[in-house]
């Protein structure tokens, strides 16, 4: 007796797609299907541990090689660590429905085992077989395809289960049997092509982030008055924006605003942190998110409202220096200031009101500003390079920098 063999089987993964091109679909898959396909770029850059894999292991780190930038002692891989309690706590449902992951973008190495006809005319919908041993390399988003493995690795240590693991979708699109210099061209495209986000911009979308809720509940505090009207001056804060244009109706960005807010709580030491997020946890000593708020709050929404002819006009008072810079000043009239630097209201509002906010150079050059050949200014320096300096000039009136802002 003879067996005959089977003509029609084919074996592997499947997945459910939708083609966008001839040679490129999107779908989603679950996690263990992830872990299974993709292996651990981590593992892969391990010496001892490849010498110790499979050759289809040692063949797709070398394939990856070829189009992917290193893990070891790079950025991207300390990043790994974060990302995945990141991914863990939108798991478990902490962050609510303010948290995602991008799409990753996986390259399939050569030519799909099969691929089904539509599964409902007219949707697009496919199934697509992927032969087991087949390289499919994340080209964009490893930082994510190691982490998911991290967690599957041990989903105990980011306070997870297989079972919740197993119930994850993972967003997804796969090119298909293209060449090596087009699954490097298509690394190059998403890596560079883009422009990249200013750090300070992107905290100041933050919403988990103390000091953007902060400067939100800030700006929606103060009213002022434009031809005659009274608006919120949330409508005259740019949150989308690194800087205000001449032509937008705004007059200040949130991550300015933002500035003002974290040189507040925290002093000088708030320079250094305004592209880092604020974690109520890391308030100063003795204090907690309530007290900061209750105190805070209505403290710049005063000076705001105080000021606001100033803000209005676009003065020099709407850069991010020179906000940072008052925030210092501000924070000495903290309960938590430093005893010895302490100051009372009034002592702070006599040190403001002789400075001069116009945007003049004669106030403003080499203090928060440089000005150019036409006397033009230009307040570019950023937050962490000149907010100490206008500081000191406005808490110190003697000195060279004191007496030039206030026009002496």
């Amino acid at each position: 007796m003879r067996i005959t063999m089977p003509t029609a089987v084919i074996e592997g993964t499947q997945l459910t797609v939708m083609p966008f091109r001839a040679d490129a679909v999107i779908g989603t898959m679950s996690v263990p299907t992830l872990v299974q396909l993709v292996p651990s770029p981590r593992r892969e850059e391990d010496v001892k541990t490849l010498k110790a894999a499979s050759g289809a292991v040692r063949r797709h780190a070398e394939l990856r090689s070829l189009v992917q930038r290193a893990l070891k002692s790079t950025q991207k891989g300390k990043n790994v660590g974060s990302y995945a309690e990141y991914i863990a706590d939108g798991v478990k449902g902490e962050l609510g429905a303010g948290w995602s992951t991008p799409p990753i973008t996986f390259w399939h190495a050569g030519p799909l085992a099969a691929l089904s006809d539509e599964l409902v005319a007219g949707t697009g919908l496919r199934t697509l077989t992927i032969a087991p041993g087949t390289s499919i390399v994340a080209i964009d988003g490893e930082t994510q395809t190691t982490a998911w493995h991290e967690l599957y690795d041990d989903p105990e240590r980011f306070g997870l289960t297989y079972a919740e693991l197993a119930a994850v979708r993972i967003p997804f699109e796969l090119y298909v049997d293209l060449s090596v210099a087009d699954a490097r061209q298509i690394f190059y495209d998403r890596n560079v092509q883009g422009v990249a986000v200013a750090k300070n911009l992107a905290m100041s979308m933050d919403q988990r982030d103390f000091a953007t809720r902060l400067a939100h509940r800030v700006a929606d505090a103060v009213k002022v008055e434009i031809d005659d009207r009274t608006v919120s001056f949330a409508k005259l804060v740019n949150a989308s924006k690194r800087q205000v244009g001449k032509t937008d109706p705004e007059v200040i960005t949130l991550s300015a605003l933002r500035a003002l807010v974290i040189t507040t709580i925290y002093g000088r030491g708030g320079l250094s942190r305004s592209a880092e997020t604020v974690h109520e946890g890391e308030l100063p000593a003795g204090t907690d998110a309530q007290q900061v708020e209750a105190y805070v709050s209505p403290l710049l929404a005063g000076l705001i409202s105080d000021h606001s002819a100033h803000f209005l006009a676009r003065s020099a008072l709407t850069a991010p220096a020179v906000l940072a810079g008052l925030g210092i000043a501000v924070h000495h009239t903290t309960p938590w200031a430093e005893p010895s630097n302490a100051l009372g209201s009034d002592q702070l509002s006599r040190l403001l009101s002789g400075v001069r906010w116009e945007r003049d150079a004669r106030y403003w050059d080499g203090v928060a500003a440089k000005a150019g050949a036409s006397g033009r200014l230009n307040f570019s320096g950023g937050v962490k390079d000149s907010g100490g300096r206008v500081a000191d000039a406005i808490l110190y009136p003697g000195t060279e920098a004191g007496r030039r802002i206030r026009g002496q």
